[in-house]
């Protein structure tokens, strides 16, 4: 049985990641980008604690969109801030700290 090296508990009862969601600070707002396309941008989600590419599977899914990870933050095609909001709290984000600009 593997051992969390942050936590000390075993990997399957492992807490650190829930932890980390809960004090991540996230931004969510959109941009305007090539041929007057909007693109939502998630950021401030640290891909050490997370895992960034699991979660931008998951939001692609639930907003019905494409995207993409980089540089720390996540793309998605067209305006889906609420939507992406109501996700990230559902899966264990504080709602509080989930920025929408």
């Amino acid at each position: 049985m593997k051992i969390c090296e942050i936590c000390g508990l075993p990997e399957d009862l492992c807490v650190c990641e829930e932890i980390a969601r809960e004090v991540q600070k996230v931004k969510v707002y959109t941009v305007r980008r090539r041929f007057g396309k909007l693109m939502t941008i998630v950021e401030g989600i640290d891909e050490h604690d997370i895992d960034i590419r699991e979660l931008t599977k998951t939001l692609k899914s639930k907003c019905a969109c494409g995207g993409t990870s980089k540089k720390g933050q996540i793309e998605l095609q067209g305006d889906h801030k609420r939507k992406v909001k109501e996700v990230l709290a559902g899966m264990g984000f504080s709602s509080d700290t989930i920025e929408i600009k």
